[in-house]
């Protein structure tokens, strides 16, 4: 019994062992079948091409991409899916297709159903072309966020028909992935599209290529926010003419810098899910990534609480800064406010000058023009009294000699006033050379 009992352990044990290395060398054949397609490309030896093929179950990870879940597709290091939304639009959708198919990239594409209805065969090239098809409503509605649930049903169920009926007899190909618009998302919708078996698809990362930008710029972010991220689910747009411009160069730096496409498929009861584990299933981005560009916890449009509260770390000058100011001037760039006196200090205030009180002439000069006016004035008074007791003849004899005496008396005071400007004429040349101290004596009159 006992020996029956170790061997079957035993047994048990081997089988065990042969499982899980039929298990290891099924996955490596399955990576190198990819890669190999990748390299046969037709047409095009050098193809991006595929690297694999991801096969998720939607009700083991009902809701995925980082940009607004915790869960992301479980991809290694610089391997990225492809996602198109709001197709298809045949002018712009065929040349999609056609540059995936010159590089042997599948994708998944998320179809409107309205667009499904009026060109079907842009959905049936999406089936012809091997990619992987979901849905993204009836009519793109920017509201799933607040819409009731019964008319959110109707958008979600109205566009996964149209799109079937787009193909055909092969609706079973309509995997069960859906994205809501403008990532607007609600719990409601969420809920029902678990109770559907149906996975909702948000996204690591965008290109902005719905705005009005160029294709240079679509190019820029997609390429910027993917090496930030390093690995994650791209959303685009195949019905936009800027990002058929873009696409060629998005695929060409890729493949440049190493990058691989995963093509991602719904598992089914012929083909099981890919074998993973759950920390797979969470992004991490390297520290080098966050610091180049910061990860946004949501989606623009959704969950907003509260807008963050800046830090006090954000308004501080950084210590390259200070360090390149200090080196860069050899005093401060702008005046530097002067120190305050202490409390206790004595208040100074600042001296006029001696020059404020100089007159112009002298002191002798100014009295001397001060003394003729009071004798001009006295000889007026006087002359206005006797003008009234002298007859009319006497009265303009004494005007003409008051006039010649106030008019010899002018002259006098200008005459004076000139001289003593002469004589102070240097006084004044030795001021502009720096402050001059004069002593001025008056002499005071014997009376």
């Amino acid at each position: 019994m006992g020996d029956e009992s170790f061997f079957m352990n035993g047994a048990w044990r081997g089988v065990g062992f042969w499982r899980q290395a039929a298990l290891a060398c099924g996955l490596l054949a399955c990576f190198a079948i990819h890669t190999a397609s990748a390299a046969d490309c037709p047409g095009n030896p050098n193809a991006l091409g595929t690297s694999r093929t991801l096969v998720v179950d939607p009700r083991e990870h009902p809701r995925i991409g980082t940009m607004q879940y915790p869960e992301t597709l479980p991809l290694a290091d610089h391997e990225v899916v492809l996602t198109f939304d709001d197709g298809p639009l045949p002018r712009n959708s065929n040349k999609i297709l056609d540059i995936l198919a010159a590089e042997c990239v599948k994708a998944t594409f998320f179809t409107i159903g309205n667009m499904a209805r009026f060109a079907p065969e842009g959905v049936r090239k999406l089936l012809a072309a091997d990619h992987t098809i979901g849905t993204h409503t009836q009519t793109h509605p920017l509201s799933m966020n607040r819409m009731p649930t019964e008319r959110a049903r109707q958008e979600i169920d109205d566009g996964i028909a149209s799109t079937k009926a787009a193909l055909g007899d092969n609706a079973d190909a309509l995997a069960p992935f859906f994205r809501i618009p403008g990532l607007l998302r609600a719990d409601n919708v969420e809920d029902y599209l678990a109770e559907q078996g149906i996975q909702v698809w948000s996204a690591d990362f965008l290109a902005d290529d719905w705005r009005h930008i160029s294709s240079a710029r679509v190019y820029d972010l997609a390429i910027s926010r993917l090496e930030a991220k390093g690995r994650g689910i791209l959303l685009l747009h195949d019905i936009q003419a800027r990002t058929v411009a873009a696409l060629p160069r998005i695929l060409e730096t890729l493949k440049a810098r190493g990058y691989r496409i995963v093509h991602v498929v719904r598992a089914t009861a012929e083909r099981p899910a890919t074998p993973t584990e759950p920390q797979e299933w969470h992004l991490h981005p390297s520290p080098d990534a966050i610091a180049h560009w910061p990860q946004v916890p949501n989606f623009v449009f959704a969950d907003l609480g509260h807008l963050p509260v800046p830090a006090r770390s954000d308004f501080e000058e950084a210590e390259e800064t200070s360090t390149l100011l200090q080196t860069s001037f050899s005093r401060p760039p702008w005046p530097q406010p002067p120190e305050l006196a202490p409390e206790n200090a004595t208040a100074t205030l600042a001296a006029p000058a001696p020059s404020l009180f100089e007159l112009q002439g002298g002191l002798d000069v100014a009295r001397h023009g001060a003394a003729l006016s009071h004798r001009a004035r006295i000889a007026s008074v006087t002359h206005e009294t006797d003008a009234k007791r002298l007859s009319p003849r006497e009265a303009r004899r004494a005007n003409s000699r008051q006039g010649r005496f106030a008019h010899a008396g002018g002259r006098q005071a200008r005459r004076g006033t000139a001289n003593a400007s002469r004589q102070h004429a240097p006084a004044v040349a030795t001021a502009h050379r720096g402050p001059v101290r004069r002593m001025v004596q008056v002499r005071k009159r014997r009376v």
